[in-house]
């Protein structure tokens, strides 16, 4: 009995701890026109950038899955450097702020058979919370790595909101979609 008991609790934490580590990393349109001298420059790309690479490298490390994500364009389109895939990592262009939209994302994402989306990249208010919002409607568990995501000001009118305001604000709504934590907070639980 005693035997049958402890082969039971090994076989429940293998499960267990199985599930926890089945994810994928969906890196979004961290991408050259973000960054300084781009188009579309935004509030420091190159920090939110460097921690969406200590999430690509505990990732790659647990042998789970990075998918790239880039928004069609004329110039700048090149992934960052700092994020740059390896040969066999995905990437699916996108014309749409949604990454699932007309892309084969969602195709490729049920052949992996993860149930939880790790996502970061830019713009915070954009690609991300299409991102976010799509995966939880889709049934996936959703977790944002908010310090590896950046957005820009914004104006409305007469009125400019600074991207401090943005990124909260936009992070403040998707707490009803995703778990919104740090990449440090994240990386603790490997």
């Amino acid at each position: 009995m005693k035997k049958l008991f402890l082969s039971l609790v090994l076989f429940s934490t293998v499960l267990l701890s199985g599930a926890q580590k089945h994810y994928a990393l969906l890196v979004i349109d961290i991408q050259n026109f973000y960054f300084p001298g781009g188009r579309s420059e935004l509030v420091e790309p190159v920090k939110a950038a460097e921690k969406a690479a200590e999430a690509i490298v505990q990732t790659r490390a647990a042998n789970n899955p990075v998918i790239y994500v880039q928004h069609k364009s004329a110039a700048g389109m090149e992934i960052n450097d700092l994020v740059k895939p390896v040969q066999w990592e995905p990437a699916f262009i996108k014309e749409e702020v949604n990454c699932f939209l007309n892309t084969g994302l969602t195709e490729h994402l049920k052949t992996l058979s993860v149930d939880t989306l790790v996502i970061c990249g830019m713009q915070t208010h954009m690609c991300v919370e299409a991102a976010v919002r799509a995966a939880h409607d889709m049934g996936y568990v959703v977790i944002l790595l908010h310090d590896a995501c950046a957005t820009r000001n914004l104006r409305f009118g007469d009125r400019e909101v600074s991207a401090v305001d943005v990124h909260a604000s936009t992070l403040a709504t998707l707490r009803s979609y995703a778990e919104v934590i740090s990449v440090e907070d994240w990386l603790k639980r490997k």
